[in-house]
């Protein structure tokens, strides 16, 4: 579809004046463009069509953003420790002295101020850049820390919660819609002989063993911003923010960021768990983080991981016998060969799951 990008983005109050926008990012959920303006100094944004039928409360997912990133910057105002390199991405308001627009044809738009000369990979390409990840989805915690999580919109109730998740995956299974289902028995057998373990995280929290933070919960690598040494400078995606356990965005982070291959990669011996980044990720985030985590939640760390990328795989499983009708998707069969890689991945973690829990132990000295 083609939208007046001209005419939408004037409904925000930017700097300069328009004079282009070019698609932006690999998201699988909302469309984003990169605006640019004049004169050359003025600041440049990101302008995002917001997929309201995933999230429906637009305003409440709104709130939870501006909470979030109100309350970062007062943080850093007062910090404790040299954080200047962190920088907090801002909602533009509207004409009217909203933080969104709808447009007549019902879509929802947003705009976030621009962090120039950054670039996000979607693929780690060494050590050094997983452990600026680490920290600074560690800085994104350790400034939340005080904000009482349950003040926050739930805005995707039960998104990580595997019990639902498994609930949804067995109904669609029964349902069949598209007649997938026998396609994909060995897919189906191999979650469901992981079931039991998977609900693990949810116990420790429903016993209250592990602490409801707030959560950024979609921690993929390509949601860090670099400057161009390398260097983390900004967390973005904010959409999913939320209150939930630091366990599954320290996995998801691990899921993406430690893989060896992409998340739909379809030459699955490219797939594996690479131990130099998840370490490397580890001892990023720990540095920021580590003190303020519970026993329970460092001692489940690596656990995370196996269960983040066995939720991810079982959520696109379940679209792909859906017939594609929540993620994005390039071609036929796209959402099997993303769970096919999720699942490789997985047993990758499994054979080196020792070697992981070593890992965290060294980083905690536990």
């Amino acid at each position: 579809m083609t939208y007046n990008l001209t005419s939408i983005a004037s409904q925000f109050k930017t700097e300069g004046r328009f004079v282009s926008a070019a698609p932006i990012g690999s998201g699988h959920i909302n469309d984003s463009w990169l605006v640019t303006t004049s004169p050359a100094d003025a600041s440049d944004y990101v302008l995002q069509r917001i997929n309201h039928t995933i999230f429906r409360n637009v305003p409440e997912l709104t709130n939870n953003i501006l909470r979030v990133t109100r309350h970062l910057k007062q943080r850093l105002m007062c910090r404790d420790r040299d954080l200047d390199w962190f920088h907090v991405i801002q909602l533009v308001e509207t004409r009217n002295g909203e933080y969104y627009f709808q447009d007549p044809e019902g879509n929802f738009w947003r705009m976030y101020d621009h962090v120039r000369g950054t670039a996000s990979y979607d693929v780690v390409g060494s050590p050094e850049l997983a452990e600026e990840a680490g920290k600074a989805f560690g800085v994104f915690h350790y400034l939340t820390s005080d904000i009482d999580a349950s003040a926050l919109y739930d805005i995707l109730p039960g998104f990580h919660h595997i019990g639902k998740r498994l609930q949804t995956f067995r109904e669609t299974v029964k349902r069949d819609p598209v007649n997938r289902v026998r396609e994909v028995a060995t897919e189906i057998d191999f979650i469901e002989s992981r079931a039991v373990e998977m609900h693990t995280i949810l116990r420790l929290g429903e016993m209250g063993k592990i602490p409801l933070r707030v959560t950024h919960n979609d921690t993929k690598f390509n949601n860090v911003l670099f400057d161009p040494d390398g260097k983390a400078v900004a967390v973005v995606d904010l959409d999913t923010v939320m209150p939930g356990y630091i366990l599954y965005d320290f996995g998801d982070a691990i899921r993406t960021g430690a893989n060896t291959g992409q998340e739909d990669e379809a030459d699955l011996a490219k797939v594996n768990i690479d131990l130099r980044l998840f370490e490397a990720y580890a001892r990023g985030f720990l540095g920021i983080t580590g003190k303020s985590l519970t026993a329970d939640e460092t001692s489940h760390l690596a656990f995370s991981a196996k269960f983040m990328t066995c939720l991810i795989g079982l959520r696109f499983l379940t679209d792909y016998i859906d017939g594609d009708r929540y993620y994005k998707t390039a071609f036929p069969g796209h959402n099997l060969q993303r769970a096919r890689a999720q699942f490789r991945l997985l047993e990758s973690m499994e054979e080196h799951f020792p070697e992981m829990q070593a890992l965290i132990s060294r980083h905690t000295g536990s």
